[in-house]
């Protein structure tokens, strides 16, 4: 990849449509020097907006812009918007912001949720298409509808899994930018400004770098597991560890402007053989990827953007078993790596879902983020008070009701084994999700991790984890936890809990959808499990139909085997894609499209691909 090197624009990421509601509209972006009271316009209207700025580096500030007022976002009316500096305007210095027709990005608010897209799961580096320039392209269409909104479940990063050639990019950034570095503490650096970035030394991170345990697990695979490494992804070999590290990929995923300015060489001095042949793989697929930028970038200006994290978005295996936990925030240096991705998470993601509940946090992060070096004490103090934040968790008030769940931080620990996973939430977090339930006649679940999986594969990991091997399979279901997943049926079996669920989940990396019902109950609520998972990435190709058939086979619909499953009471049956007889599950990459009827039911539930091929999911057939 050859850029010349050229000044940097002023905008060098965004701007993202965060929260919007009938009276407050919310701007995301990055800009590479401080802005001059910048002014929104909203269909010529000038307005002077609440601002939050943080420097990110010499060359990187953080912008969350919001507008409010009455009556600001009118129903399903079009609504251009613009940023205006000293009578100059920032948006119309950027490139293929704009569709068709258009001077100015805009948005069609929508507070009925007729429609929506939805995904999770974006590795720059996967093969496979990014399903997002595919959603930009439909929304570029003349007569296109527009969706309510994108709801990214989780994954939008992968700050475990960096592709070489990104991880060189990262380094120009940070170099770039001026980002901030910081100290650590147990660590075999100092401080992130001696990591080495040299191709030879790529890949080599699990080796020297990542920190391990300090004691022998008592597990069935207890030779696996003396001083293993806390982070556990299989695909660590270049795990992110600085918050500078962070940012710059951030910026790199989501914007095109700064691939303008850095060189990647696709045949660096250093690595051969096989290393180099995996660079090059990796150099072609993120070539791919930097082609699309302009239009993941357009989308993202047009649709109200949401956003929840999953493991990856921190690290694979994020809180799974409580022993882990005991490892990971136990080291120092383990537990900083973790903090600096939640605190990349905050800024880049969390932050515009629900900007109110972030404001004691903002005033932190500004002073943590002043300096041209980070200070080690003031850093740990954000990171502990983001650790112990319980308000991940959103909802909007939109008709069906969007309930946003956490399902990372307030985990339900094993209290027979540490090492067994933890449960998805724990019975406060589910009471406080039921309260949200009480009175809704409709409603749209966002869960990261589908509620209702697949059976054979939750089968597969329950057996690895009596084994010792929870860790190995990524062992987290709904239903791995007792605990948890009583609880949480009985929320759909509550009388007073809604009529119609919609449950969007991603994390697998393939999708389905499946219709529930209560069984032997007259007046059973109609829940819909939807999940969309590989916006950019995909299962094995050879693995998944055998899982497919053997689920099939053994835990159909008409199987006595339902039987002596925890969701025993719950009637699941898969949908069709594209009408097929036998298959259930689609491993393509993808975002979900899903619109709905008035009665909050899905009329339509389809997956649109990256080369623009659609499948949808037609309901089972009457027996």
């Amino acid at each position: 990849m050859d850029s010349s090197q050229a000044p940097l624009p002023t905008l060098i990421a965004g701007p993202i449509v965060r929260h919007c509601d009938q009276n407050t509209l919310t701007l995301w972006l990055v800009s590479s020097r401080p802005l001059n009271t910048p002014t929104l316009t909203l269909n010529g209207k000038n307005y002077q907006p609440h601002i939050d700025e943080i420097p990110l580096g010499e060359a990187a500030w953080m912008y969350l812009l919001r507008v409010t007022d009455d009556e600001l976002l009118p129903e399903g009316k079009r609504i251009s918007y613009d940023l205006i500096e000293s009578d100059r305007s920032l948006l119309g210095e950027l490139d293929g912001l704009t569709y068709p027709g258009h001077e100015l990005p805009n948005l069609i608010p929508s507070r009925n949720i007729h429609s929506l897209l939805h995904g999770s799961c974006r590795n720059p580096h996967h093969h496979s298409g990014d399903a997002l320039v595919a959603a930009d392209t439909l929304l570029a269409e003349a007569n296109a509808e527009r969706p309510a909104l994108l709801m990214l479940s989780g994954d939008q990063v992968y700050i475990d899994d960096i592709a070489g050639p990104m991880l060189y990019a990262i380094k120009q950034v940070i170099e770039l930018l001026k980002l901030r570095e910081e100290d650590f503490v147990g660590a075999p650096l100092t401080g992130s400004d001696e990591i080495d970035y040299t191709p030879a030394n790529m890949y080599q991170r699990y080796k020297g770098l990542l920190p391990h345990t300090q004691y022998p697990a008592k597990t069935a695979l207890w030779r696996w597991y003396i001083n293993h490494p806390i982070f556990t992804s299989s695909i660590a070999e270049n795990h992110l560890v600085s918050f500078a590290e962070m940012t710059a990929l951030y910026l790199l995923v989501w914007s095109p402007e700064l691939w303008h300015s850095i060189d990647i060489p696709k045949s660096p001095r250093g690595l051969n053989g096989k290393r180099l042949a995996q660079w090059q793989k990796e150099w072609d697929h993120l070539l791919a990827f930097r082609a699309g930028l302009s239009q993941v970038r357009r989308l993202m200006a047009h649709l109200p953007t949401y956003m929840i994290f999953d493991d990856h978005d921190i690290t694979d295996d994020w809180n799974l078993t409580a022993k882990w936990e005991e490892a990971a925030y136990g080291h120092a240096f383990s537990k900083r790596i973790i903090g600096n991705a939640l605190l990349s998470y905050c800024l880049f993601q969390a932050i515009g879902n629900a900007p109110h509940k972030f404001e004691s946090v903002i005033d932190e992060l500004n002073a943590m983020l002043a300096p041209s070096r980070l200070d080690l004490s003031t850093q740990d103090a954000v990171i502990d008070k983001l650790l112990r934040f319980e308000d991940w968790h959103f909802h909007l008030d939109t008709s069906p009701r969007l309930v946003v769940l956490d399902t990372r931080t307030r985990r339900w620990r094993s209290e027979s084994n540490l090492a067994k996973p933890s449960g998805l939430m724990d019975w406060e977090a589910l009471m406080d999700f039921q309260q949200q339930l009480i009175g809704q006649e409709q409603v749209i679940i966002v869960s990261a991790a589908p509620m209702f999986g697949v059976k054979l594969i939750e089968a597969v990991q329950r057996t690895a984890t009596l084994l010792g091997g929870s860790l190995l399979v990524d062992a987290e279901n709904w239903m791995a936890h007792p605990g948890a997943a009583g609880a949480l049926l009985s929320m759909f079996m509550h009388r007073k809990t809604p009529q119609e669920f919609i449950i969007l989940s991603g994390d697998v990396h393939y999708s389905f959808a499946y219709d529930v019902r209560i069984r032997f109950r007259h007046a059973s609520p109609n829940i819909y499990q939807i999940t969309s998972s590989g916006i950019k990435n995909q299962f094995p190709e050879k693995l998944l139909p055998c899982f497919d058939k053997l689920n099939g086979w053994l835990y159909g619909y008409f199987s006595p085997l339902n039987l002596f499953t925890k969701r025993k009471r719950m009637l699941i049956r898969g949908r069709r894609p594209n009408g097929e007889r036998s298959k259930r599950l689609v491993n393509q990459s993808g975002i979900g499209w899903v619109h709905l009827s008035e009665s909050g039911a899905p009329s339509r539930i389809a997956v649109l691909h990256a080369d623009m091929s659609q499948t949808e999911f037609l309901p089972p057939r009457e027996h």
